[in-house]
């Protein structure tokens, strides 16, 4: 079946209202939330420039579409790596309510992120301000990360957070397939790719299980 892409800032708020139906109070988060996004990169590199415009697109859609993956049913701790400016992890968190751990080591993104956790009233938000390799163990539902690390390292530094009902949810760009098949072969098992709906190149690789030793 061919996914339509999303290419429109229209066409990405009416894919989220029809696939993930957000309430009247969730909708006016993300739209905060976008606000507060533009705003703070004018003080800190969040996101490139040039995105800003196909913001929707490209950043909010982009990590929205993962809960459109995610078997949890709303469900378990979710754990975000390497989560920057929020993204995925922030739009998870305002379109459900699960307990969200979102790991950065940068102070300054760590400030962002308690900031809209807190003008946002997300209580179901905790932000770990430290290297993940330093993050207590703790069983993950569903652990997601965008642009965190190589696959075969985040899987690796994450493993002690799987579990055998642990949903992966891990956008990997155009180096999915790639990425994928330098894995062990019994890695390689628990994933299938998806395809991204906001880049017509990009994959989405989930998963569904616990990380063994390779």
């Amino acid at each position: 079946m061919t996914i339509e892409l999303l290419e429109s800032e229209v066409a990405a708020r009416a894919w989220i209202e029809e696939a993930l139906a957000p309430s009247a109070r969730q909708w006016r988060r993300l739209e905060a939330f976008a606000a507060m996004l533009v705003a703070e990169n004018e003080r800190q590199n969040l996101i490139a420039a040039s995105t800003v415009p196909a913001l929707w697109v490209r950043h909010i859609a982009d990590s929205a579409q993962l809960l459109a993956f995610d078997a949890r049913e709303g469900t378990g701790l979710w754990i975000d790596l390497g989560s920057g400016p929020g993204l995925p992890g922030l739009v998870a968190a305002i379109l459900n309510d699960r307990p969200i751990l979102l790991v950065e080591s940068r102070r300054r993104r760590c400030e962002f992120l308690r900031h809209v956790a807190a003008e946002l009233d997300l209580a179901h938000v905790e932000v770990a301000e430290m290297p993940l390799e330093r993050v207590a163990t703790r069983p993950a539902a569903t652990i997601s990360a965008r642009a965190f690390a190589p696959l075969d390292r985040l899987l690796g530094l994450s493993t002690r957070f799987s579990t055998e009902s642990t949903h992966w949810l891990l956008p990997k760009g155009r180096n999915a397939v790639k990425e994928l098949a330098l894995l062990p072969q019994a890695w390689q098992s628990m994933f299938h790719v998806e395809q991204s709906r906001t880049d017509a190149e990009s994959r989405i690789l989930v998963g569904f299980g616990k990380i063994g030793a390779k």
